[in-house]
Order: structure tokens, then C-alpha cells, then sequence
């Protein structure tokens, strides 16, 4: 309890001011934060009124699995239970914002403890873990930052074992269940990195000559894996669905060598930084893609991770591990470059590993390097911790060593807290300009080829969730950017034909978006004899397609939709 409690108020600080703003602020910027919190909306919406059906979302409108598209966030779909509407759909996500820090710090914390350090060293690993500068420009990314469960998931496997609880056993296949659920771009290397260490353990125990096994941990064991192995196939049916019917969703190896990056990156901070920022601006703007680039581990993080290879801490075997770990979760998060074959380390399980090849950036392994060395820092502070002792008399000296090291790593990794001089200000979410879920559905909202247009209609429409041709993803459908082609005149008698054609009932345009739009000035163009009312609510013009046909066409796709579903 005084870990939950600890840790909830840690995350809180070193996330000031957003406590006092949830609901109204939303955390890092106006792009994949918007799309998340819709998500996590949309999976309370859907356990609500289509449990069975929750990949298929109003995104996207009428393609199936469309929740596919990206990672779902399942794991936090019972948040989307509690309360409607975009004001709650930001609360919802600026709350998980703050559990995800909470536990990522306190699964590091768990698991410190768990390999032998004491309280002192377990904290610092804690604040290396959740606070490492590279976190900085992942925080617009949910599904990154919520690696909590990862820690957490080894610190009860490995003290269930160790204590003989069966219960703890099933608690970690549960924890990495719930991990894998909130994407793959963490779960699925952590299910390799089970597999791998189940294929260990099971050599390990051949050549020890097949010793008896306690029949409760081993039924936990197998219990729990299959838990996790139906849900994660349960869970992968729908992306392998995309994968086969739009193959522009794949991950090619030109799109992987694109996110891939060169040893730079791991001294390139992210630019919000307050420490590194400025002093690795020069590599940082080298990089192609920054977000995915800046994979700086922490100086500080780093050097206690090199001493705690001499601490005794942990065993030998153990530092050792851990130091292999980071290497290799480094080597592997560079990714490749196509014209080095299988020479590149990622490649391999790239073209090997079923389902790797659905990972679009390499650089977000380096959240296993990074618990790693935090793991090992907790080591490298015990270590300074008895030479401060031993050197100094004052008893309090240890204790305030680690304390201040503590506070270096938090400040290393994210500045003062309440720092006056800290100009990045938590972004406010656009409010909704009408009421979305009162216009007849499916919806076209225009203009809609910017990314941050269709980010907004996505969270407005987690009121109702109305069907829209709207979405927004890595990757846009091949149909969905037709229908967003076809519109760019609109409206004229082609654009109109083909919506009506398809089955859209509303085109639904914002005016003050349009400036610089193929939709420019389009409020102002005729609409006699297409077929169409137009009429003014909130802040947009709807355009209801109103013909005899109309019904008879938009129902055709949503009952391809059906059926395709029944299949």
C-alpha cells in the first residue's frame, strides 16, 4: 500500500500540473494522445453494448477490425466504462497518464527488490525505470509508456517461485496477459522473452537430471500460460485479418530501415529535456525521425548501471544477465538497413519471429535496455551507499546518498519539479464544435487529410460513436483514402453520387479547419438539385444526403459488414 501510495504521488509530481487539469489538459501534445483516449473510450463503449465484437470500431466506417489498425489498448478498455463524451474520454486518459508512470515505477521498484537490492537501491531503479530521458518523447504514446506490467509480471514469477506460492505464478501470467493486451509493440517482445525464458528453464532442468517439480506451481504455470498464449491469439486474429486484407497496413522492411537509426541515437535526448536537451541538439537534429531517435538512456542511469556490475547485490549470474539484457535490447532497437541482409540483428528475428514483422519502430525495445540498466543501477547505488559508509561516520550518510541520487535521476530524466523556467505547457484538447452523435450516421467529416483533423473527429465522436469514414492510424486504408479523394470537390454532382453511392448519410464540414483545404470556400458552393440539405449546427455544416436511394445504398455496406463478421 505505501508503494501504491508512493508511487501515485511521484507520478503526480513529476507530471505537475496535470492533476489539477484532468479533463481539461491533455499530457505531451495534440496528436496520438487524442486518437488513445478515443480508443480507450471506444473499448469501455464497445464491453458496454458489443463485448464480442470490440475490434470493430466506428472508425473507419465500413471496413471490419478497424481497431486493428494500431495498437488497441484492451488492457485499459474497462476506464472507458466510466463516464461520455470528449471531456470524459481526456479525463479518462490523463488518469491512465498518471497510473501508467505510477506503475512503471513501482513494477521496477517490486523487481529490485525481488533480485536482492534494499529499499534505497529498489527506489532508484524505480525512478530510472519510469523517468529515463528517452520517456520524454514517448509520452504521446500510450502503448510505450505503459510498461509497468513488464517489471511487474518478472517480480511476482520470480518470488512465486522462490517462496512456492502458486498464486503469485498465475498473478504474473495474468499481469503479462493484461501487458499484451495493451499493444504489441511492448507485448509481443515480452512474449518472445517469456518464451525464451521458458525454453531456458526447461534445459536448465534436463541437465540438472529432471529433479521433481512441485505439482502446484507447475499447474500455475501451465494455467497461466495458456492464458496468456489463448489471449494473445485471440487478440492477434483481428491484426492478421488486416494484414491479409490491406496489405498497405504491413510493415516492409523499407518502412522498418525508415524508423531505424544509427548508434546517435542513443545520445540524442528528447528536445523537452531539461538537462540533455539542448547539449544533444545537434545529433538530435540529424535524425530522420526525432520521436523514434532520441533513445538517450541517462548519464547518470548509465554509470550506476556500469558500477553495479562490481556490486554484490545481485548475484554474478544475475549482473551479468541483466548486462547482456541491455546489450542486446540495444543492439535489437537500432532495427537495420535492407542492404545489410540478415548481418543486422533485428533482421533476423524480423524475418524468423511469427509477428515481429506487424512492429513498425525498432527504438521502443530500448524500454527493455532501459529497465536493465535501472535494474543494475539499483545495484550501483547499494554499492555507492556502503563505500559512503564506510568512508564517512555519519550514520545517515547512506540514506543520504541514495537520496540524492534518487533526485538526480528524476531531474537527469524530467527536471525540477513545478520548475518555473519549464515552458511546455500540457496542450488543451479542442472542444467539440456540435453535437456529433445527433447527426445521421455514417458520417464524412471534411476536410479530412491532415492527421490532426481526423485525430479531433475521432475524440469528438466518443460521444455516441457514430460510424464515420474518419479514422486515423499509421496506415490509412486504401478505401478510406478513396473516399477522401473523391470528396476533395465536394460538393459536387460526382463527390456526392460517389458518398451517396457508398452509403454515407452526413457529410459533416468544418469551416474553420478548412483554410488552405482542398474543402476551401466549399460552404459557399450550390447544392440545388444534388440531392443534399445542408444546415447549420454548432460550429459545422451537415450535408444530409437525402434521395430514395439513399437508405437502400448506405444499407448495402453495413450488411457486407455483417456478413463479413458472421464468417
Amino acid at each position: 500500500m505505501l508503494l501504491a501510495l508512493g508511487a501515485s504521488l511521484l507520478s503526480v509530481v513529476m507530471n505537475w500540473p496535470l492533476l489539477l487539469h484532468l479533463g481539461e489538459d491533455i499530457p505531451k501534445d495534440l496528436g496520438d494522445p487524442l486518437v488513445q483516449a478515443w480508443q480507450v473510450g471506444w473499448g469501455g463503449h464497445a464491453l458496454a453494448h458489443q463485448p464480442l465484437e470490440l475490434f470493430q470500431s466506428n472508425q473507419f466506417w465500413p471496413l471490419d477490425d478497424t481497431l486493428a489498425f494500431s495498437d488497441a489498448l484492451l488492457g485499459y478498455a474497462p476506464a472507458g466504462l466510466i463516464g461520455s463524451g470528449s471531456e470524459a474520454a481526456v479525463a479518462r486518459y490523463d488518469v491512465l497518464f498518471l497510473f501508467a508512470y505510477a506503475l512503471a515505477f513501482g513494477g521496477a521498484y517490486l523487481l529490485a527488490r525481488e533480485l536482492g537490492a534494499g529499499p534505497a537501491g529498489a527506489t532508484v531503479a524505480g525512478a530510472a525505470f519510469a523517468f529515463a530521458p528517452f520517456r520524454l518523447e514517448q509520452d504521446g504514446h500510450m502503448h510505450v509508456i505503459s510498461s509497468g506490467g513488464i517489471p511487474l509480471v518478472f517480480a511476482l514469477g520470480l518470488r512465486g517461485y522462490r517462496l512456492r506460492r502458486p498464486g503469485l505464478v498465475f498473478a504474473g501470467f495474468a499481469v503479462a496477459t493484461w501487458q499484451l493486451s495493451l499493444g504489441f509493440t511492448l507485448g509481443l517482445p515480452l512474449a518472445y522473452l517469456l518464451a525464451a525464458l521458458g525454453v531456458i528453464a526447461a534445459i536448465v532442468w534436463l541437465r540438472r537430471g529432471r529433479p521433481h517439480l512441485d505439482r502446484p506451481l507447475l499447474a500455475a504455470t501451465a494455467v497461466g500460460a495458456a492464458l496468456f498464449i489463448v489471449a494473445g491469439a485471440l487478440i492477434s486474429r483481428p491484426y492478421y485479418r488486416i494484414a491479409d486484407e490491406h496489405p498497405e497496413a504491413t510493415r516492409s522492411p523499407a518502412v522498418v530501415e525508415d524508423y531505424s537509426g544509427p548508434l546517435s541515437v542513443f545520445l540524442a535526448a528528447p528536445d523537452e529535456n531539461p538537462v540533455w536537451g539542448g547539449a544533444t541538439a545537434g545529433i538530435r537534429d540529424d535524425l530522420e525521425h526525432i520521436p523514434e531517435g532520441t533513445l538517450f538512456p541517462g548519464l547518470l542511469i548509465v554509470a550506476l548501471a556500469a558500477a553495479g556490475l562490481w556490486s554484490t547485490s545481485y548475484p554474478r549470474r544475475t549482473r551479468l544477465a541483466l548486462a547482456a539484457a541491455a546489450l542486446i535490447a540495444s543492439v535489437l532497437a537500432l532495427g537495420f538497413k535492407e542492404e545489410g541482409g540478415l548481418l543486422y540483428p533485428y533482421r533476423v528475428v524480423y524475418e524468423l519471429l511469427p509477428g515481429w514483422e506487424g512492429i513498425r519502430t525498432p527504438g521502443r525495445l530500448v524500454t527493455f535496455s532501459s529497465l536493465a540498466l535501472a535494474l543494475l543501477a539499483a545495484a550501483g547505488t547499494e554499492l555507492a551507499m556502503r563505500a559512503s559508509g564506510s568512508r564517512i561516520t555519519a550514520r545517515w550518510a547512506p540514506i543520504a546518498v541514495a537520496g540524492l541520487l534518487t533526485l538526480a535521476v528524476l531531474v537527469e530524466g524530467r527536471g525540477l519539479p513545478f520548475d518555473p523556467f519549464d515552458d511546455q505547457a500540457q496542450p488543451r484538447p479542442p472542444q467539440p464544435p456540435a453535437d456529433i452523435s445527433a447527426i445521421p450516421a455514417p458520417q464524412l467529416h471534411l476536410p479530412a487529410k491532415r492527421p490532426e483533423d481526423n485525430r479531433r473527429y475521432l475524440l469528438w465522436s466518443t460521444d455516441g460513436f457514430p460510424d464515420m469514414i474518419n479514422g486515423r492510424s499509421s496506415t490509412n486504408p486504401v478505401f478510406t483514402a478513396d473516399v477522401i479523394r473523391r470528396a476533395r470537390d465536394f460538393p459536387d454532382p460526382p463527390s456526392v453520387h460517389y458518398l451517396r453511392r457508398v452509403g454515407v448519410r452526413s457529410v459533416v464540414l468544418h469551416p474553420r479547419r478548412t483554410r488552405r483545404s482542398p474543402q476551401e470556400g466549399a460552404s459557399q458552393r450550390p447544392i440545388r438539385g444534388l440531392g443534399l440539405t445542408r444546415r447549420r449546427a454548432g460550429g459545422v455544416i451537415v450535408y444530409e444526403v437525402r434521395s430514395p436511394s439513399a437508405g437502400s445504398d448506405a444499407a448495402r455496406p453495413a450488411a457486407e459488414r455483417s456478413a463479413r463478421r458472421s464468417r
